[in-house]
């Protein structure tokens, strides 16, 4: 079965069950200022989840690109990536566990969908505690189907349960498929074991969670699912290695001829086995490559580009950390773009933004590749130079303190030398420490992690880096941040776009928009710098709007009925069969009406007072607004 194949049974499945099939959202979140992308299927859906009626109905089914870094270390091995596709349905209030988990089962096992071997199956529910109890509906659902006791797994919190510091949650159950020698597969599950992978996992949010930590029952209980594209289409075609699907293979094959080196047909397990570790390491940095050079293609195809902060900075750590491994295996000369290229080729029938911004992935990979060459260079002749000064005796006194300490080593210099690599030399702060510890590790000396990742800490903190917030604490995801901010922020943006066209003209459109908690950024078709007599207008248009109290009223309707009535839309972007129409109007006044899939505001006297920060180019023909409410 191909990945389109696919995709198609898993549609078809969901649509025989009721479900509306809504498009893939972009990776850049709009209803999600918690997350820097969307690393879930869930992310778009955030309103919906907390009572909002979706036009599509209770019942949803999608297939959704994501973006994960949280995991970056773990990319490498057979199973793990940053870009990758979700298959997933929800219940939004409609269905519970038995339902979910009887068609996952039959989409899984039945001879008419995926027809998988079902002794390759085990399952995991959550085994209960103080706060919730044991999963018992959830069990005794798998019982029923069949599945044996063995390979029900009772597992705590950290496995079995997903939610957030506040707000909505609960138990899951996750599905697990034998991806070893099918003649050697287990009578019983046991979850350390590499060879049983996670394909699907059904949260089933039944509980709120209180400030205070208590939990509160739901009246709206929803189904949350997942399936990774890549591990289930590796599952059907009998492979334990996503990278060997169609959906890497390509790219594998470029790398090859890119290296001169083979990614090969043995497993991981059968080269440890035939003690040739170097050969384990070469497929690893070969996944890592695949893996980053595909994410950072899909990223720039989303509108984002390279910088230092935000989603640009977490775009340029996965450019050069490929750049780095394609060193390590031996491509001297630039290759990302060929790489992208297959990527490009590949996916474009399903993402038709790929072939639409090729130019323009190209155009970024190239340059980013370019500049971290030089940097690369000269940051690891620094870092020889510093461990093999004899003037500096450096590596004499690593030796004599090593074998005071006798375990693991930690000296002020080594941070010292990486904020030096990261803020002189322009290395990403992750990169630097895998650079400068495997250094280390060559030469037999393991360091202390922690207390070295401590003092750099210190001396990171003397210096402003917001990239810094974005792998520590945007990746956590979730529904507590996009609340009544988030809310008033979208109206502010519909009221912005509204003035906007008052004071410039028709011809502006929204190409664009960011929410944070803090601040709306909108990007839109405007050619020229803004005057600042424009902007005090736009300002005073926005909060006469606010002070006038005005309902915001929202209606479901089809596309092309909003298209008929005038409502404003990124009619570039991916839409439903239905779609939610927000109106702002006074006695016949529209003063805006725009399709919208994030949360809004009642009434916009609820919004406070509009501030214009910054008024700025974005892309040709595109200017850039950010603003807030005070």
């Amino acid at each position: 079965m191909n990945a389109q194949e696919l995709r198609t049974k898993y549609l078809e499945f969901f649509k025989s069950k009721g479900h509306t099939v809504i498009p893939s959202a972009s990776l850049v979140p709009e209803n999600d200022p918690s997350v820097l992308f969307t690393t879930a299927g869930m992310h778009p859906l955030v309103p919906y989840l907390l009572g909002e009626k979706h036009p599509g109905g209770n019942k949803l089914v999608n297939v959704q690109k994501c973006i994960r870094t949280g995991d970056i270390d773990e990319v490498g091995d057979t199973t793990h990536h940053t870009f990758f596709e979700m298959l997933g349905n929800w219940s939004l209030g409609e269905y519970f566990k038995e339902d979910a988990i009887k068609m996952s089962w039959e989409f899984l096992t039945s001879p008419d969908w995926l027809d998988l071997d079902k002794n390759r199956i085990a399952v995991s529910v959550f085994e209960g505690d103080a706060d919730s109890p044991f999963d018992q509906e959830a069990y005794d659902v798998w019982k029923s189907l069949g599945m044996s006791e063995k390979k029900i797994a009772r597992l705590p919190k950290k496995n079995n349960w997903w939610g957030m510091d506040k707000g909505p949650c609960g138990p899951d159950t996750e599905i697990f498929y034998w991806v070893g020698n099918p003649n050697e597969i287990p009578e019983s599950f046991n979850d350390d074991n590499d060879f049983w992978v996670e394909i699907w996992n059904n949260v089933f949010m039944q509980y709120d969670k209180q400030s205070d930590g208590t939990l509160k029952v739901l009246e709206q209980k929803n189904v949350d699912t997942g399936m990774g594209m890549e591990r289930i289409l590796a599952a059907v075609n009998g492979l334990d290695d996503n990278y060997k699907t169609e959906l890497f293979w390509p790219i594998i094959k470029k790398i090859e001829e890119l290296s001169k080196l083979e990614y090969g047909n043995k497993s991981d397990e059968e080269y440890i086995k035939d003690d040739k570790q170097c050969w384990v390491d070469v497929r690893k940095q070969f996944r890592i490559i695949a893996d980053h050079i595909k994410a950072a293609t899909f990223i720039i195809a989303d509108g984002v580009v390279p910088s230092n902060t935000g989603q640009g900075y977490v775009l340029r750590r996965l450019i050069r950390r490929a750049v780095r491994y394609g060193k390590l295996i031996g491509i001297e000369k630039d290759f990302a773009t060929s790489v992208a290229e297959i990527v490009v080729q590949e996916y474009s029938n399903h993402y038709p933004e790929l072939a639409k911004n090729r130019a323009l992935i190209f155009a970024e990979l190239k340059n980013e590749e370019e500049k971290f060459r030089k940097t690369l260079d000269n940051g690891l002749k620094k870092l020889e130079k510093y461990l093999s000064n004899p003037e500096g005796n450096f590596w004499n006194k690593v030796k004599d303190e090593v074998l005071k300490q006798a375990d693991i080593y930690f000296n002020d210099d080594i941070a010292n030398l990486l904020f030096d690599l990261y803020q002189t030399n322009g290395f990403p702060i992750e990169l630097a420490m895998e650079v400068v510890f495997e250094e280390f590790e060559k030469r037999d000396v393991i360091l202390n992690k922690d207390k070295i990742t401590q003092k750099f800490n210190k001396l990171f903190e003397q210096h402003q880096d917001l990239s810094r917030t974005a792998s520590a604490g945007m990746f956590k995801g979730g529904l507590q941040d996009s609340g009544q901010e988030s809310a008033k922020l979208h109206s502010a943006t519909h009221l912005l776009l509204a003035a906007l066209r008052n004071v410039l003209g028709d011809h502006v459109y929204q190409k664009g928009s960011n929410i944070t908690p803090e601040r709306l950024r909108l990007d839109f078709s405007h050619s020229e710098k803004m005057t600042p007599e424009q902007l005090v207008k736009v300002q005073e248009l926005v909060n006469a709007e606010i002070q006038a109290d005005l309902e915001i009223v929202r209606e479901e309707m089809s596309l092309e009925d909003a298209k008929k009535i005038g409502a404003m839309g990124v009619f570039e972007a991916k839409y439903g069969e239905k779609v939610s129409v927000y109106s702002i109007s006074d006695n016949g006044r529209i003063a805006s009406k725009e399709i919208c899939g994030g949360p809004h505001a009642s009434r916009t006297g609820q919004l406070g007072h509009f501030r214009i920060q910054k008024e700025e180019a974005s892309s040709a023909g595109v200017r850039r607004i950010k603003a807030v409410l005070e």
